[in-house]
């Protein structure tokens, strides 16, 4: 190495130990700290500073709190600064820091000069990448636990519909057979009585089994399950739903079609219990950036930022979870008195959806919180 690459590295070196993020802390022999760079004088009080290089052996213990071992989360058992022998190359210490109280660092700590018993402490921040794997944990943990929610409600579904309801068909059709028998006139109004019965609760259970998850959505897609959700609805509640499908048969990989219809679902229940509207507006369509739906009705409306939302407020959590796990966006709008609207934004691959620009309202998705 020439005199001016020497030079060059040297300079090198010094700007990257001034200006590197990571806390650079230099120990001697006898634990003492002898320099530190910006980034760690930024970590700790100057009262603190002024201690740990002038304090005996035991002084930086002011500030750590462990280090993670293969027995406790935060150990000070075989201490790195006192167990040379032991690689410490990299492993996860605890620091109380100046102005942020607990922090967890990557830390690698290693002789510099054996001779002197010089060793250097090298430490990087990993308050963001932990806050992010957390954040992957919590989405994977909520993708799975809805998923086995789908599963469990499709198996109950079928269930109702294969078997109980199927039951219940054949004892409907041997009481009608009854009925044409020579029996007496109070068994014969006996049996009237336990036929409507049955036909009520045969009702109820196919009404619950599309509640649970309409099998059209399994096998028809979005439009079949949506058109006859919505003809439910108008039987059951007198409530119109003028539905717009602009999807000429398109249909999408499970997961998003199940959000969608939830989120639909969920839209359209709010509606009916709080609106107080006679007609209800969907519309479902495809773009070049995604597969997009719109709630709308021209109900009472409320304050979107209100605190005290009608009802628990459970179910816009849920539809803010569910766009979430597929890269969506919601947007909610609404005044008290001009209605309410759902707007959801589903990427299906083709390209990544847009936020809408100065759409009012609350918007959701993509990992933004509320």
């Amino acid at each position: 190495m020439t005199p001016q690459t020497s030079g060059i590295s040297s300079d090198l070196l010094w700007n990257l130990y001034r200006n590197s993020p990571e806390a650079v802390l230099f120990f001697d022999a006898a634990n003492h700290i002898i320099a530190i760079n910006p980034a760690a004088e930024r970590l700790f009080d100057p009262k603190l500073l002024s201690r740990l290089s002038s304090g005996g052996n035991n002084a930086f213990c002011f500030t750590c709190r462990g280090y993670t071992s293969e027995e406790e989360l935060m150990s000070c058992l075989n201490c790195y600064l006192s167990a040379p022998a032991r690689d410490f190359a990299s492993f996860q210490l605890f620091l109380e820091t100046k102005e942020r109280g607990l922090l967890p660092f990557s830390a690698s700590f290693f002789p510099l000069d054996d001779e002197s018993g010089i060793r250097v402490l090298m430490l990087r921040d990993l308050t963001r990448p932990l806050m992010t794997q957390d954040s992957l944990n919590r989405n994977t943990m909520t993708k799975s636990i809805i998923k086995a929610q789908e599963d469990e409600r499709k198996r109950i579904s079928r269930e109702l519909h294969d078997s109980v309801a199927q039951e219940l068909i054949s004892s409907l059709v041997d009481l009608r057979v009854l009925k044409y028998l020579n029996v007496q006139d109070e068994a014969l109004q006996k049996i009237q009585q336990t036929e409507a019965s049955l036909t009520r609760l045969l009702d109820q259970i196919r009404n619950l089994s599309v509640e649970l998850r309409p099998a059209s959505l399994d096998d028809l897609g979005l439009e079949a399950a949506f058109r006859s959700h919505f003809k439910w609805i108008e039987k059951n509640y007198g409530v119109l739903v003028r539905f717009t499908a602009e999807l000429n048969g398109t249909r999408f990989n499970s997961e998003i079609e199940t959000v969608v219809y939830r989120i639909c679902q969920e839209s359209v229940l709010n509606a009916l219990k709080y609106a107080d509207v006679d007609e209800i507006a969907v519309r479902l369509f495809e773009r070049e950036d995604g597969l997009e739906l719109v709630v709308r009705d021209e109900g009472c409306g409320f304050d979107v930022n209100a605190r005290d939302p009608k009802g628990t407020g459970l179910g816009l959590y849920g539809m803010k979870e569910r766009t979430e796990l597929v890269n969506g966006e919601l947007t909610i709008t609404s005044e008290p008195g001009n209605g309410t609207s759902v707007h959801l934004r589903i990427p299906t691959g083709k390209a990544a959806a847009a936020p809408a620009s100065g759409d009012p309202g609350k918007s959701y998705g993509r990992g933004e919180e509320k």
